[in-house]
């Protein structure tokens, strides 16, 4: 289930030095490397311990693992992971990623702190050689069909190289039985290859367009045109043979030609370190905003805009463009849409679900837009398309204003949380429209004299005396009895029972006496309100069937008097909806009498005591609720 508080709005671009410690302790690696030295002892991490369930979460091992000692980004923060050094092992061999060289185990330990990321090693199994070299770089991804590349994809590629990009590439497989098969030509299907290099030859007059690719086996390689012991080498004289760096040795790198390499694999995944254009020649200061958030079932997780009745309830986030490119009449800004945690869930049946994001002009409105706007208006950018891949990212170029953008699962009730990365030629202004807490209540009217009473009033006197009897106050157990035998009648509402406890509420939100009872005035008041909350109740009930779905809740609120932050809304569908999503009527007469006792306390809290105020509402109506 995603996490429900966080600090609303765009955060800072971090830098590695502001890691974030993950240890359960709070202690970051420099302060137990220190316990340790004074203890003498060398480390043992209990958040991942030296046992199965590090290893696997579905299956047990297949063999008897000995743990030997030998003699980090993520979704836009830098964590300190900290590990112990003792690795799994078999016949005195690792088990897992290790060197040729048998002394030396780096690889293995960064792969350990990666698979405690993860939650396992198992969590690691097919794992996307992007999601990799963005969470140890904190860089930008990319991925081009190589039949399906541009012109220039060759200077592409060339220009990735040199600033320092982590390339890869792969060959797509039809099916799992695919997976790992072995091409004649000696590639593996599936299999993450990496891009090492990339230069021409000229050979026999002519200038070769050549690529070098690495197995990350460290064996197994191409067997055709200038691989390392093909013919095409005799024509290469020795010093270009150097400086191209080619040997014959079987150490899983080789050259191709780059239009065997096009023919030949299907994707290629370019993590940049910075987000500039690779078609540009100028490099850029980008600006970062980040946002996170969460797609919550019932408040959050609308779907995308094939589902209309939900779509408006996304995450909303406001984008001003101020500033045009130097030299240009647009703005150049890429977005990241990331899932997180997937990979970690893995062993709760999670998996990696469909996303994407719309982006829309924005409206002469500062306030999260409804289905209305969604029916008329169309995207003015959208990403390519929604894929069940971690992360999804596009460059765009729209005109200076302000737009909404909308990150969103493909299909609606999916949860999951996400981080969305906003990078941009110049300065761009975010805000999350979802943040905002603000109450507008009516003032109760005051009490009518019993000499100018209408007959309606008098009618409702009456009514009070039966109920109340002669001191004409109502306790809670009889204003108990009234709402059951009233609400019970009316039919066109699905309606439980309100609870004793439901009816001190109401007490305690219409008391203005402070003496635990409701007098006439107070009565009536009460009665007018619930009037009006029944009438809201049935006008949000949009299929008539005498509940109200969670997602027309935030409209509800808003005509009630409250517009609620995300979080406020994923708690109060958390407390008060069923499982199919919906509220009854007395879900929902609890849900406003709640709300307007805690912003009336609030009101009056910070009237009474300047030194509450450093609690803004949205924090005292969360805390007041959770209670």
């Amino acid at each position: 289930m995603p996490y429900l508080y966080r600090a609303p709005g765009p955060q800072a671009h971090p830098v590695p030095k502001d890691a974030r410690t993950t240890h359960s302790s709070g202690q970051s690696f420099e302060q137990m490397r220190q316990e340790c030295l004074q203890r003498g002892t060398l480390f043992e991490d209990a958040d991942f311990p030296a046992s199965n369930s590090s290893l696997f979460y579905s299956e047990r091992p297949q063999i008897p693992f000995v743990w030997k000692r030998p003699g980090f980004w993520q979704h836009s923060e830098w964590l300190d992971v900290v590990i112990d050094d003792r690795l799994p092992t078999f016949r005195d061999r690792l088990v897992f990623l290790h060197s040729a060289d048998h002394n030396e185990f780096w690889s293995a330990l960064l792969e350990k702190a990666y698979a405690k990321l993860n939650g396992s090693y198992e969590a690691l199994k097919g794992g996307s050689a992007i999601e990799a070299m963005e969470d140890f770089t904190g860089g930008v991804a990319e991925t081009f069909q190589t039949k399906e590349a541009p012109k220039n994809f060759y200077e592409i590629l060339e220009k990735a190289l040199k600033r320092g990009s982590l390339l890869g590439c792969f060959i797509d497989t039809r099916s799992a039985a695919e997976s790992e098969a072995r091409t004649p030509f000696g590639l593996i299907k599936g299999h993450a290859y990496s891009v090492t290099g990339i230069d021409q030859v000229n050979f026999r007059g002519q200038i070769i367009e050549l690529i070098r690719v690495r197995n990350p086996w460290g064996q197994v390689e191409w067997n055709g045109s200038w691989s390392d012991s093909s013919p095409e080498w005799h024509s290469v004289g020795p010093a270009e043979q150097k400086r191209l760096c080619h040997t014959a040795l079987d150490d899983g790198e080789f050259w191709m030609a780059f239009k065997d390499f096009k023919a030949h694999f299907d994707k290629v995944e370019i993590c940049n370190l910075t987000p500039d254009a690779l078609e540009e020649d100028a490099i850029h200061k980008w600006e970062v905003t980040v946002h996170q958030g969460s797609w919550v079932r019932g408040s959050t997780a609308g779907g995308c805009r094939n589902f209309l009745d939900t779509f408006w309830t996304n995450p909303q986030i406001k984008l001003s463009l101020t500033e045009k490119d130097e030299g240009q009449e647009e703005c150049s800004f890429l977005v990241a849409l990331m899932q997180k945690d997937r990979r970690k869930l893995k062993r709760f049946g999670a998996t990696v679900l469909t996303i994407g994001y719309a982006i829309y002009e924005c409206p002469d409105k500062d306030e999260h837009l409804n289905k209305d706007f969604f029916r008329y208006h169309a995207s003015r950018a959208r990403s390519k398309t929604f894929i069940n891949l971690r992360e999804v990212s596009d460059r765009f170029k729209l005109p200076p204003g302000e737009y909404i953008l909308i990150p969103s699962t493909f299909e609606p009730h999916q949860e999951a949380d996400f981080c969305l990365r906003i990078f941009s030629e110049k300065k761009a202004i975010t805000r999350d429209m979802d943040g905002n807490v603000d109450i507008d209540l009516p003032e109760p009217p005051k009490p009518t004299p019993p000499d100018q009473e209408t007959e309606e009033e008098q009618q409702f006197r009456a009514l009070l005396e039966q109920v109340a009897g002669e001191d004409m106050e109502v306790t809670a157990e009889e204003l108990e009895y009234v709402l059951n035998a009233v609400l019970q009648k009316k039919k066109d509402i699905k309606f439980k029972k309100l609870s004793l406890i439901s009816c001190k509420n109401i007490i305690s939100l219409m008391d203005t006496s402070s003496n635990g009872k409701l007098e006439f005035g107070e009565f009536k008041v009460f009665w007018d309100k619930l009037k009006q909350w029944i009438n809201l109740f049935l006008r949000f009930d949009a299929d008539k069937s005498g509940t109200m779905s969670t997602y027309e809740l935030r409209t509800a609120l808003k005509a009630a008097g409250f517009q609620l932050s995300s979080h406020l809304l994923q708690l109060i569908v958390l407390r008060y909806a069923d499982e199919e999503l919906q509220l009854d009527f007395d879900d929902f007469l609890n849900c406003l009498v709640r709300l307007e006792n805690a912003s009336r306390v609030f009101q009056a809290l910070s009237t009474k005591n300047k030194e509450f105020i450093h609690l803004n509402i949205n924090e005292f109506i969360y805390l007041t609720m959770n209670i």
